[in-house]
């Protein structure tokens, strides 16, 4: 198995990366751009989208909503919010207090989900159509084959906030439906350690210790944490360990940190299971082995530099390497010729290949059970350099703050798959003959893939921030995207071409302040997506391949374009007679993407599809927001609706009860689009009780939704559900915690993401084409925290 040379990045560093800000001049700088803030941990002219500009919110308010004068909904999340989700994937915390944001599990493992916000989805998997732009720091960490998301990489330990903000075309390439900025720690921000050790239901045990501290003019900053799960589902077992430090110098205004980045993470993805087959047994999965094994490792060099003044520079540079291995048991399309001693593919006359090129001859015993492991590798290694110079002089007597800036990032993949024939036995596992498929079908869509892909993004970009009174502030601006992206077949086949996209993507806006108490806001903004390289490889309906497997062919596909309309109110009051104090958010948008890209099935081929432009989507809705403290008590809760369809009339492939003779199903427009629920609430309780004794309670209520595949809208809903959990902690003595966490207190059985299956593919034991995946049952955490 191919594994990471962690030394060899220490002397590949390239070039320099910059995130950019954006911010108003009258109060201090409200950013649109990744942040590489790297200052001290008092919010500053750059820090992350959703912060506020200072710390002064309505004197005595606890919140500071008002400050903000973004003229988006965002929302941001710190340290102590992490810490006390308890859960070692940061989308947890996501899930929780952003408004819209739900969290799916294609892959049957909760540790490594979908992150989905206004829609649009931040995936591990491949082949997932992705929407939304991830940020480490200033370094978009999208992985540059797929623009997948490894959220199991990031060790909440060392995450000091995150900032979920809408669609802005400052954050480049496929922020669709908008971006995740993650700041994580150093040493000038963090002070002292931690270390903590828990574990609980299903064999999960877990530890982390983190340690900052600053020595004159220079600060350093590490944290190591490891987890292993045995998983509630068969086969469902974890592995994560990660590791993330900072060295920094800052002295005379100006800033340097070097940091490093180490994952090496392996899951046991049950996938969705038949609903049958879970009512027999809710651990129970379909078709196994079912792994990933992801390795990453990343070294960033970044920069803040006070030129006068008036002007500053930023700057970032990172390389970064990305493996990943995938272990498949499926299906297969492998079948018995007319001639039993011969196999074949898809029918009874078409040849199944080996390598070789030759017809497979038929090893297997009469009556077996033939499927396939389908195994895939990706070995990408990619690099980046932009710069930023930011400029804060008034601006025809008007206070005024302007960034210019340019980013390239290049990445380059190795991405191979290989086919093993095998047979599966009654509990679904299957086992490997040694026999491995070659291209097979006609025309050929099964087979060895080897290609080698080459990613070229550049991005250039002014914005500005003019505050037209002391109420008023005009935010515009745009940025220039260059796509090119190239695929070469090293096996001979018709994956190899050339794509390249440009866009230009506008931003404008403005914040108004009623009162002190209540600001107003409103803004357009557009965003491109460049499809990936295995979009571009996956795309003819004629030779569909195995989904995330397979590259077999390339016609051109076209780039996603979304236009976001928004507008609402933030505001914050200190209620009178000591009744406390709130912070409240409301707001209402609308993203149409055009010629957007979805992952179509093919209806006769188990497991394979292609990509394609669908047309026209919508993505409209409302968020609120509403946060209350008084003394030891504070409530947050958490509204949104979303209606997510169709725009045009589409003839789509299918697997649903719905499709047709042909295997097709019709979409019409306003048809929903599938596993976007409408309607999502949030409620987080939390009463310090004394010094020592701390509660909290966690309600989630998410509505029902379309099954992928049920694009017409025909067939019955996947169910909502709603959960309950409980946390709390209680202080040994000043340094010493214990705590313990309870998720899904009422044992509710659910669903995070259904699917359809082919119901006569194995054993021909189902009339249910359902396939789903099973949430997590009752689970309970404990363990101890000490800080020094």
């Amino acid at each position: 198995m191919t594994r990471i040379s962690w030394l060899s990045l220490a002397g590949a560093l390239a070039a320099v990366a910059a995130s950019a800000q954006h911010a108003s001049a009258q109060d201090g700088g409200v950013v649109v751009l990744p942040d590489i803030n790297i200052t001290t941990d008092a919010p500053t002219p750059a820090p992350p989208v959703a912060v506020p500009a200072s710390d002064a919110g309505v004197a005595g308010s606890p919140f500071n909503f008002t400050q903000d004068l973004t003229p988006s909904n965002n929302t941001r999340i710190d340290a102590k919010e992490i810490a006390r989700t308890g859960s070692p994937a940061a989308a947890d915390t996501l899930q929780r207090l952003v408004p819209g944001v739900d969290i799916q599990g294609p892959t049957g493992n909760m540790l490594s989900p979908d992150v989905v916000f206004r829609g649009f989805v931040s995936s591990p998997v491949q082949g997932t159509p992705q929407g939304l732009a991830v940020y480490q720091n200033g370094v978009r960490v999208n992985e540059a084959f797929g623009d997948t998301m490894n959220w199991d990489m990031l060790p909440t330990f060392a995450i000091y906030s995150m900032d979920m903000i809408s669609n802005n075309p400052a954050f480049g390439l496929n922020a669709l439906g908008g971006a995740v900025n993650i700041k994580m720690k150093d040493g000038f921000n963090t002070q002292g350690g931690r270390v903590e050790f828990s574990g609980g239901s299903y064999g999960r045990v877990q530890g982390g210790v983190d340690y900052g501290k600053q020595v004159g003019d220079f600060a350093f900053y590490g944290a190591l944490e490891g987890v292993h799960d045995e998983g509630y589902r068969e086969f469902g077992a974890s592995t994560i360990r990660r590791f993330y430090g900072d060295l920094g110098y800052r002295a005379n205004g100006n800033e340097v940190h070097l940091t490093a980045g180490l994952s090496d993470n392996l899951f046991g993805a049950s996938g969705s299971a038949p609903v049958q087959l879970l009512q027999q047994d809710w651990s129970n999965v379909y078709t196994t082995p079912q792994t990933i094994h992801t390795q990453i490792g990343q070294i960033a060099l970044s920069g803040n530099f006070s030129l006068s003044p008036t002007w500053s520079l930023t700057a970032n540079s990172y390389v970064r390497r990305y493996v990943e291995h995938i272990v498949d048991g499926n299906p297969t399309n492998v079948q018995p010729c007319d001639d039993p001693t011969q196999l074949c593919f898809n029918d009874t006359t078409t040849p199944a290949n080996g390598l070789n090129g030759q017809q497979l001859p038929n090893t297997f015993p009469p009556g077996a059970v033939l499927g396939e492991i389908d195994r895939s590798s990706i070995l990408t290694t990619s690099a980046g350099t932009s710069a930023q110079l930011s400029n804060t002089d008034t601006l025809f007597g008007f206070k005024n703050h302007v960034t210019f800036g340019a980013s390239f990032d290049y990445g380059s993949t190795n991405y191979s798959a290989t086919a093993e024939l095998g047979t599966v036995a009654p509990n679904y596992v299957v086992l490997g003959s040694g026999t491995y498929l070659g291209p097979s079908g006609n025309p050929v869509s099964d087979g060895p893939v080897n290609v080698v892909s080459l990613n070229r993004y550049l991005g250039i970009y002014a914005l500005d921030a003019l505050d037209l009174t002391d109420k008023l502030t005009l935010s515009a601006g745009a940025r220039f995207n260059l796509a090119s992206i190239s695929l070469f077949d090293q096996l001979g086949g018709n994956a190899t071409g050339n794509s390249e996209y440009t866009h230009v993507n506008p931003v404008v806006g403005l914040t108004y302040k009623i009162t002190p108490d209540l600001l107003v806001y409103g803004s357009f903004a557009e965003s491109n997506r460049a499809p990936t390289p295995l979009e571009l490889g996956c795309a003819n309906p004629q030779q569909p391949c195995i989904l995330a497997s397979f590259l077999v062919a390339d016609p051109p596909l076209q780039q996603v374009i979304a236009q976001t309309f928004e507008a609402g109110f933030r505001g914050q009051q200190v209620l009178a007679n000591d009744l406390g104090a709130l912070g409240w958010k409301a707001g209402v948008y609308r993203t149409l993407s055009t010629n957007d890209i979805l992952n179509i099935p093919d209806p006769f081929q188990q497991g394979f599809g292609y990509f394609a432009n669908v047309g026209d989507t919508l993505r409209q809705g409302f968020e609120a927001q509403l946060n209350y403290r008084k003394g030891p008590f504070t409530i947050r809760a958490t509204y949104a609706y979303i209606d997510a369809t169709f725009r045009n009339y589409l003839t789509l492939g299918s697997n649903s009860p719905s499709a047709d003779a042909n295997g097709n199903i019709f979409v019409v427009p306003g048809d929903q689009l599938p596993l976007i629920p409408r309607q999502h609430g949030k409620v987080s309780l939390d009463w310090d009780i004394d010094s020592k004794t701390r509660v909290g309670a966690d309600i989630l209520v998410v509505g029902p939704q379309r099954f992928v595949g049920d694009e017409s809208n025909q067939q019955p809903l996947l169910p909502g559900y709603a959960t309950v959990s409980l946390n709390g902690a209680y202080k040994v003595t000043h340094d010493l915690e214990v705590f313990a966490i309870a998720n899904n207190i009422l044992n509710h059985r659910y669903y995070t993401y259904g699917t359809y299956f082919d119901t006569t593919a194995l054993f021909q034991a189902f009339t249910n084409p359902q396939s789903v995946v099973p949430a997590q049952p009752l689970s309970v955490y404990a363990g101890l925290r000490y800080t020094f």
